[in-house]
């Protein structure tokens, strides 16, 4: 007697649900990377817009018109702490009416502020 068991799945249906898998994954990477990158340039923008208030705040209290980011950023100045993102790079110096540039966001984007 040969008799046939009907459990399980055969090869075509498991190729099946790996290609719609497969589909989906397809669009899916790309919607999140591009979400990723949407909400590193969003923090590093508020990261700018803080410095850039800093800074602001800076000039009005010392009659200057240039500041270091080392006196703007540390536990009892302007900002307490600066974390970065995506390994940015910020500037070192703020001068009153500049725009700020932020480079290297992820290595490849560049992020402009205009105070």
């Amino acid at each position: 007697m040969n008799t046939r068991s009907t459990k399980g799945f055969t090869l075509v249906e498991i190729m099946i649900v790996v290609v719609i898998i497969g589909l989906l994954a397809a669009m899916a990477i790309p919607a999140f990377q591009k979400v990723r990158q949407s909400s590193q340039d969003k923090a590093v923008l508020n990261n700018v817009r803080q410095l850039s208030a800093a800074s602001d705040q800076y000039f009005l209290e010392n009659g200057v018109s240039t500041v270091a980011q080392t006196n703007l950023v540390g536990a009892t100045n302007y900002v307490k702490a600066l974390n970065t993102v995506a390994s940015e790079v910020y500037p070192a110096n703020y001068t009153q009416g500049v725009t700020i540039t932020v480079s290297s966001i992820a290595g490849v984007r560049t992020v402009t502020y205009a105070p």
